[in-house]
């Protein structure tokens, strides 16, 4: 599935984000990273801020801290799993995605999954490219829609509340 942002016709210029990538895996959430940059920039944000952690297992501290300054209008998670003969890969992979969806829960700020949890290296690479199907370029362009969904929300509550 690809997502279109021309069409939305999203921007992000009001907006500020978080990007917590992985080390681990570098040479694919590098692209991921690219990914996301390149759809913030597409949409013009007013400003990105990039964290490293070494593995995808650190991502939900990083997020839940960079989500607690309240700097940020989202987070964008980005990592690599790549299933071995071990349960490792389990256990990293469910960990990260329930540690960033409680750290987002928690702190009302989006908190995007941008965490590849693949069989093999080259269903990594075909979720990392350089189209729109690269999975930070589409993290990214959810992170743009909650923030503005969010700020939506925000603004309704606030008038709603002013006219009683």
């Amino acid at each position: 599935m690809k997502t279109d942002l021309e069409n939305k016709g999203l921007s992000a210029d009001s907006f500020r984000f978080a990007i917590i990538v992985s080390r681990w895996n570098s040479h694919i959430t590098s692209q991921l990273l690219s990914g996301a940059h390149r759809a913030l920039r597409e949409a013009n944000a007013s400003g990105v801020d990039v964290f490293e952690v070494p593995g995808a297992f650190e991502l939900p501290l990083a997020s839940l801290k960079a989500a607690q300054t309240k700097k940020y209008d989202a987070v964008i998670a980005l990592g690599t799993v790549i299933r071995g003969e071990t349960v490792h890969f389990d256990l990293v992979a469910e960990n990260a995605a329930r540690g960033l969806t409680d750290a987002s829960l928690n702190t009302g700020v989006p908190i995007l999954f941008g965490v590849l949890a693949v069989e093999n290296i080259d269903q990594a690479n075909a979720r990392s490219g350089d189209g729109d199907d690269n999975a930070g370029y589409m993290a990214a362009i959810s992170a743009i829609e909650m923030a503005t969904v969010l700020t939506e929300i925000d603004s309704r509550t606030a008038r709603s509340s002013s006219a009683k």
